[in-house]
Formats: C-alpha cells, sequence, structure tokens
C-alpha cells in the first residue's frame, strides 16, 4: 500500500532529500523571486494595496516582518499578505501550473524568513519544496479549476505555501500533516472575482493563511490526517468533474525537480495570461504590415474554452476589468502597439480611441488542450483590413516569457528596472537587482528589506 497522499507530502517537506536536484531549481526560483520583487514594487501603490494596509493598521499587531517596498514591519502573516497583494495587483506576476506560484509562495518565504533569520539558500529551497507540493496537487487534476469557479493561485497556492513554511521553519513531519490539513480548509477563491481587487487579495490571503496554518498547527489545533485525499476532502471537493487522481502514489525524482522540468514563465505584459499569445501574434501582424487602427476592420482570434472563461469583460472601462478583456488586449496592441503598464492605466483604457476598437473583436474558442489544461493548445489571429488584406499568424503556443520561449537576462532585468520606477518606492532598482542576483550568497534575509 502507498503511503496516503497527506502524510506522503509532509514526510517529503519534512525530509525532501532533494541534494542533486536542488541548484537547478533554485536558479529557477530565483527568477521566480526577482521577478515577485518586481510586481510587488510595481503594484504598492495600487488602491488595493493602500486599502488593505489602511485596514491592517488599524487592527495593530507585532511588528515582525517588513514590506517589500517601504520596510514598515507587520506581523509576519500580515507582512506575507500585503506583499502577496501588492506582487499580484498588477497580474503582471509569473505563471506556472495554471497558477501565480511566486506571488504567493516568495512572499510568504520572505515574511517567514525575516522572522527565522533564514538565508538566501533556505528560502529559495523551501520555494523548490512548496513548488514540487503545489505541482503534484496541480498534476492530479485533469481538467482546469477555473471552469469549476476555483482560483488555483489562491486555493493549491495555500497549501504549497504551508508546505514551503513547514519546511523552512524544520517542522516534523506529524506537525507539517496538520498544517496541510488545516491549509486545505483555509483556501478559497472564486473566478467570478477577477477583474477586482479581490483577484489580488486570494493571492495574499493564501500566503497569510498558510503561515496561519503552520502557527496553529505548531500550538496543537488538529486537523484530518486525510484531508487531501479524502473522498469528502479538498481535491475531491475542488475537481471540475470528479476525475482527479487520489490514487496515485507521491514520488520525486531526486535528479529533477518539477520546478525544473515546468519551470515559470515570466509575463511580458500586466494583464490574464490568457491574452499574452494573442497580443505576441497581433503586436506581430501590426508591426510588420505596419496596420493603423484605421486600416484594420476585424480582428478574429482564437483561444482555449478555460482562457475564455477568465477574460469576462468584453467592455472594460477600468484597468482592473482591461486586465481580463481579450478585446482590450488586441485594441492596445492596435492602438500603441504595446500592452505595458501605461496601456493598463484608466485614463489608457477609457480613451476613445481604444474603446472604438472592443467592437472589431470577435473571439472563437478551442477545445484542444495543451499540456497545461487552463490552456488551448494553441492562440491564432486573423486581421481582415478595410481594403480587403487579410493577414494570419499561424498557430502560437508559447508567448514569449514562457518557459519554452523565456525572456533573456537583459529583458529580465529591463523588466525588474521599469517595474521599480512605475512603483514610485524609492527603491534603488538596479542595486537591489543585484543583490537579489546573488540572494543564495545572503546569510540572513533580515538585511534585504528591513
Amino acid at each position: 500500500m502507498p503511503t496516503p497522499l497527506t502524510q506522503a507530502l509532509a514526510e517529503f517537506v519534512a525530509n525532501p532529500r532533494i541534494e542533486r536536484s536542488l541548484p537547478a531549481a533554485m536558479r529557477i526560483a530565483k527568477i521566480g523571486l526577482i521577478d515577485t520583487v518586481a510586481t510587488a514594487l510595481a503594484g504598492c501603490a495600487e488602491p488595493a494595496v493602500r486599502i488593505l494596509l489602511e485596514h491592517l493598521t488599524a487592527q495593530g499587531g507585532t511588528p515582525e516582518a517588513p514590506l517589500l517596498f517601504t520596510g514598515t514591519r507587520l506581523s509576519t502573516a500580515h507582512a506575507a499578505l500585503v506583499n502577496a497583494v501588492a506582487g499580484h495587483a498588477l497580474d503582471y506576476d509569473d505563471v506556472s501550473l495554471s497558477a501565480h506560484t511566486s506571488t504567493v509562495l516568495i512572499p510568504t518565504l520572505l515574511a517567514e524568513g525575516h522572522r527565522l533569520g533564514a538565508s538566501g539558500s533556505d528560502v529559495l529551497r523551501a520555494y523548490a519544496v512548496g513548488y514540487e507540493v503545489w505541482a503534484d496537487l496541480h498534476t492530479r487534476e485533469p481538467d482546469p479549476l477555473h471552469l469549476k469557479g476555483w482560483h488555483p493561485t489562491s486555493v493549491f497556492g495555500t497549501v504549497a505555501a504551508a508546505a514551503a513554511v513547514a519546511h523552512l521553519a524544520k517542522l516534523p513531519a506529524h506537525t507539517v500533516q496538520t498544517a496541510l490539513a488545516l491549509a486545505a480548509s483555509l483556501s478559497s477563491g472564486l473566478v467570478a472575482n477577477f477583474g477586482t481587487m479581490t483577484k489580488p487579495l486570494h493571492a495574499g490571503k493564501a500566503a497569510s493563511h498558510a503561515i496561519e496554518a503552520v502557527r496553529l498547527a505548531e500550538r496543537g489545533l488538529t486537523a484530518a490526517p486525510d484531508a487531501l485525499e479524502h473522498r469528502a476532502g479538498f481535491l475531491a471537493a475542488l475537481s471540475p468533474a470528479s476525475r482527479v487522481d487520489l490514487a496515485r502514489p507521491f514520488e520525486v525524482d531526486p535528479d529533477r525537480l518539477r520546478l525544473e522540468s515546468i519551470g515559470l514563465s515570466v509575463k511580458r505584459y500586466p494583464v490574464c495570461y490568457s491574452c499574452h499569445r494573442v497580443i505576441d501574434g497581433a503586436i506581430a501582424l501590426i508591426e510588420q504590415h505596419d496596420l493603423a487602427p484605421a486600416d484594420v476592420a476585424s480582428v478574429q482570434v482564437r483561444i482555449g474554452v478555460a482562457q475564455a472563461s477568465m477574460l469576462r469583460n468584453p467592455r472594460p472601462v477600468t484597468g482592473l476589468e482591461a486586465r481580463f478583456s481579450i478585446e482590450f488586449a488586441v485594441a492596445a496592441a492596435l492602438v500603441a502597439r504595446r500592452v505595458g503598464l501605461a496601456e493598463s492605466s484608466d485614463a489608457f483604457v477609457t480613451q476613445s480611441a481604444v474603446q472604438a476598437q472592443f467592437a472589431k473583436v470577435k473571439v472563437d474558442t478551442c477545445d484542444r488542450p495543451s499540456e497545461d489544461s487552463a490552456f488551448g493548445y494553441a492562440d491564432r489571429v486573423s486581421i481582415t483590413c478595410t481594403d480587403g488584406r487579410a493577414f494570419d499568424s499561424g498557430d502560437i503556443r508559447f508567448a514569449r516569457g514562457n518557459a519554452r520561449n523565456p525572456l533573456d537576462p537583459a529583458e529580465l532585468r529591463q523588466k525588474f528596472i521599469d517595474c521599480v520606477a512605475y512603483g514610485g518606492s524609492g527603491r534603488n532598482a538596479g542595486a537591489l537587482y543585484e543583490r537579489l542576483a546573488a540572494f543564495e550568497d545572503i546569510d540572513d534575509v533580515r538585511g534585504l528589506f528591513g
């Protein structure tokens, strides 16, 4: 009989035995670290962050861990909460496993690492452990959770971040098992709230609930030992069509962790990742044929069914709504030939020239899945001009920045610099980037932001 899943995951977290595969995984985790700090510094002035800070300040609490953008200290759980919300506020953070893994794992681990005085390598190792747990849960489910209304970032992220924190804190397996079960009951997040301030709150609550689950387990709060795999447990409850694999034994490849084999996809555009292949295709056609908005009669896009379910705003009037609109993604490409931080502002979205493009966009869906069930096999863009010319992108399988089509180091660094400048935190972008690039050499993360 294989070891039951919750127990097997807990035993792995407590004693992962991943030394051979760890260096490669830590290099990828560091990409997630740098990108998350970048997007948190870009998103730090967003209204969602301000509202949350006002709320938490009124509650009070022990100052334990710093905010990435000011150094102000909150409790460990609250610091993780705010930093994760800031990191996800612009929907510019990296993507993996149909979710935003780093914007949950990194704020959680930086806050907990500050409390523990952990080293940079400790944090990166814990990221790899948390990601492995996340990947195991994700790959058991053949159907996209988004179609059921679940936001995978927060539902799987809560459990995975609890695993990462428990590993960083060097907890024994029996305590980890309880923490994972508690985290499962604390997870939440609905696709219906995409395009509102509540979506980044999902990531924040996953981070803070992970820390709370570990703390409660340490204090002796009980939870079901089989909460993940039970027929009325976490995975069964989430499963859209009850096809989740509850029987597969948990296994880890000691030579290649899933963080290395799956990787992280870094965003080029601050909008839902479901738009990115279409944006790549649209901009390429527009630039290749030097098309102005007036030249274009219609734009036909083909995306996956689950992608379409996330892009819920065909006529956005705010930057928040526009991040979940394929019509906006195409309109920005037509009007500005770019989809950057400036284009995700309310002022740009409401321009008459932008609004006029929405009606030109027609959306088809394709039910052929890719390896990632939240995305179709390939997206496609077809542009028909007013003079009868027609241009087609062909199939686009991997957006620029995808783990299989990665950005080069100069592009990653430039994104970091641009994000820090946009957020106005006053941080020295170049100096901070260099420190993060050598994060594994830091003996104590408390000297980084606090």
